[in-house]
């Protein structure tokens, strides 16, 4: 009986031996098979290919959270060489983006307008200017009215413009993002959003990790930031956007400065 169950064994692992290894024997299958070859690379290749495509992409969608000097930024951006769009959020407070060249706007609703500081290092907790001068209860109101829902012009000249201009900047923005420290290796292979990855780390994983596309361009699809600093979505590469300066009606501009309400 233990002879006949033996052979019986044998047969069945012969006949599906082209299809399953559960029986032995069998050699597992090339995880790179059918990609564009990156998983195969050194890590420090395939963070220098990931960089070049991001850089050379005409336009990409990132999303999702950066922790910076304690504070965390929700971000949903569309960014191309020529502007961004998009909403940023962080310590409770919400904003919206737009850059058309160098024209940069910033739109907000009330709430915002009335927080105990505008757009900078006070209570919104956003960058740029610094917080301002106490303002009558009544002015600050009639301000935060005026501005409620429109999209404030960022003169070049404010403190806050280029601060602002770093979350519409494509090349900026991901250059601070896709940075990895310390020593790199590569990793596992994975899946975003479907697509096949190949992961590279930096430090042991303590200095952020870069998922890359392994189908087409070897784009980066996620990123995690050292230090717990974040993790970001990336995708939209190369899909063009619409950017247009908003209409007269829809936009305040104050000059040389935004304004500072109460």
């Amino acid at each position: 009986m233990r002879t006949r169950n033996a052979a019986l064994v044998g047969m069945v692992c012969a006949a599906l031996a082209a299809t399953l290894t559960a029986c032995g024997g069998g050699t597992p299958e090339d995880p790179d098979k059918g990609t564009n070859g990156v998983g195969k690379l050194e890590a420090t290749v395939i963070q220098t290919k990931a960089r070049a495509a991001a850089r050379s992409a005409a336009a990409v969608h990132l999303s999702g959270n950066v922790v910076s000097q304690g504070r965390t930024y929700k971000l949903d951006m569309r960014l191309k060489k020529d502007g961004g769009m998009g909403r940023v959020s962080s310590n409770g407070s919400t904003f919206e983006l737009l850059r058309v060249g160098d024209a940069l706007f910033l739109k907000a609703n009330k709430a915002f307008w009335s927080h105990d500081a505008v757009p900078g290092q006070g209570a919104t907790g956003t960058p740029g200017a610094a917080a301002p001068k106490p303002s009558a209860k009544g002015d600050a109101a009639a301000a935060a009215d005026k501005l409620d829902d429109k999209y404030v012009k960022v003169p070049t000249g404010d403190p806050s413009y280029q601060q602002f201009k770093g979350f519409t900047d494509k090349d900026v923005l991901l250059d601070g993002l896709l940075g990895l420290q310390g020593k790199l290796a590569r990793g596992e292979h994975g899946t975003v959003g479907g697509v096949r990855t190949i992961r590279i780390s930096g430090g042991a994983g303590n200095g952020g990790r870069l998922d890359v596309s392994l189908k087409g361009t070897p784009y980066p699809l996620r990123v995690q930031r050292a230090g717990g600093g974040g993790q970001l979505e990336l995708g939209g590469w190369g899909q063009d956007f619409a950017l247009a300066v908003p209409e007269k009606k829809q936009m305040v501009d104050y000059g040389k400065q935004i304004p500072r309400t109460g």
